[in-house]
């Protein structure tokens, strides 16, 4: 499971934003963009001691300032859903590493270069 797709999916729902310098926000996530940013609404801050608060109705959070993220467990069940169907069946024409069929992509094959050395 991957971090975006699980903030994707997260979007509308409550959430626990913990900073590195120990400030809480508990909102409910609008935005994510790929960089983790966040942006939350309806919004309660708390000081890292927890002992001031501030209802915000809107902020932005930096996602480099990001220690961890609560979300929902409901949440976790939805992208284990997705990634579920979202996954390619058996025949998906897709080979693996390397298997590009014929010639190797180094240079020329054994049969090539014997047919450039006889001409």
């Amino acid at each position: 499971m991957l971090p975006l797709s699980l903030l994707n999916t997260a979007q509308g729902h409550p959430m626990l934003v913990e900073l590195k310098n120990g400030e809480t926000f508990n909102g409910h996530l609008v935005n994510c963009d790929n960089w983790m940013n966040l942006t939350l609404r309806e919004v309660i801050q708390t000081s890292p001691e927890g002992d001031r608060f501030w209802r915000l109705p809107e902020c932005y959070i930096r996602g480099n300032t990001i220690k961890y993220l609560r979300v929902p467990d409901e949440i976790m069940e939805m992208v284990k859903e997705d990634t579920l169907r979202q996954r390619p069946g058996p025949s998906s024409g897709n080979r693996g590493r390397g298997s590009r069929g014929g010639n190797t992509g180094r240079g020329l094959s054994f049969s090539s270069l014997i047919f450039f050395l006889l001409n």
